[in-house]
Formats: structure tokens, C-alpha cells, sequence
């Protein structure tokens, strides 16, 4: 049976949030969890393990690179159509440490044609662990029918 989600800007951004999380195998194995998503917007936890701790004792920065990332994917799909990252930065500002549960936070800052830009900031309780700016592409191919 097939699903219509037209004139549902949430309903798009759940079926999107699905489909792309059955195969995010990636997201799966390191854990994190959707949380919450919406037009343009997404919330990604992960909890830091032994792991993913650096020679420092704490959290690998590439770990907390993909939760942002992440979270950030979720984000930019969150319309319909596929959409990869062209280009993606990040400050870290706290270390994260094992036992910590991450929560990224993403918004989209503006959309234009097939480029977007979002922001996403990783805390840890009131904690800002890092911040991240995506800049996403649309490519050919959706995710809803």
C-alpha cells in the first residue's frame, strides 16, 4: 500500500527519517538514535563507549564529526529529495568522555534551489561540545513516493 504524505511537511520528514535510517548501518553500529526530526531539523543521541576514547582519554573527534554529521543528513533529507554533503566543518570546543551521551542538533539555516546550509550543535547536558556547519547538495532521486 502506498502512503501519501503531500501537504505534510512532518509527515515528509518522519518517511524520510525511516528510509534513510533502514539503511544508515553506519549510525546504526555506532549507536545513536533519532530522537526527533522535522522540516529541515533533526536530533541525533549517541553515547560515548570505551571505544571511541582517544590516546587522551577521550571522546575521538572523527565520533563526534559523525554524530554531527549525521545528524545533519537527517536534516537536509528531511524534504524529500537526496541530498549529500558538499562540504562540512567543525570547532570543537569541550572534550567528550566516555560515558557521555552526545546530542547533536541540527537546523537548517537556509535552502535555496538545490544548496543548503545547516547548523548543528553537539552539547552534552548544557555543555557545547562542538559546533558544526553542513553545506548539502540535492542530487537526483527522494525518498517519499
Amino acid at each position: 500500500m502506498k502512503t501519501t504524505t503531500a501537504g505534510d511537511p512532518q509527515a515528509v520528514a518522519e518517511q524520510c527519517a525511516r528510509a534513510m535510517w533502514a539503511g544508515d548501518h553506519a549510525s546504526q553500529q555506532l549507536g545513536m538514535a533519532i530522537t526527533a526530526v522535522g522540516p529541515g531539523t533533526a536530533t541525533l543521541t549517541m553515547t560515548i563507549t570505551e571505544r571511541m576514547a582517544n590516546g587522551h582519554g577521550i571522546a575521538h573527534g572523527g565520533f563526534i564529526f559523525a554524530l554531527a554529521d549525521s545528524a545533519f543528513a537527517f536534516a537536509c533529507n528531511s524534504h524529500g529529495p537526496h541530498v549529500v554533503a558538499a562540504h562540512c566543518s567543525i570547532s570543537y570546543l569541550k572534550p567528550g568522555r566516555v560515558g557521555d551521551v552526545l546530542v547533536a542538533t541540527a537546523r537548517e539555516v537556509t535552502r535555496e534551489g538545490r544548496s543548503g546550509i545547516y547548523d548543528i550543535r553537539v552539547t552534552c547536558g548544557d555543555a557545547v561540545v562542538a559546533e558544526f556547519r553542513g553545506h548539502s547538495r540535492q542530487i537526483a532521486g527522494s525518498w517519499i513516493e
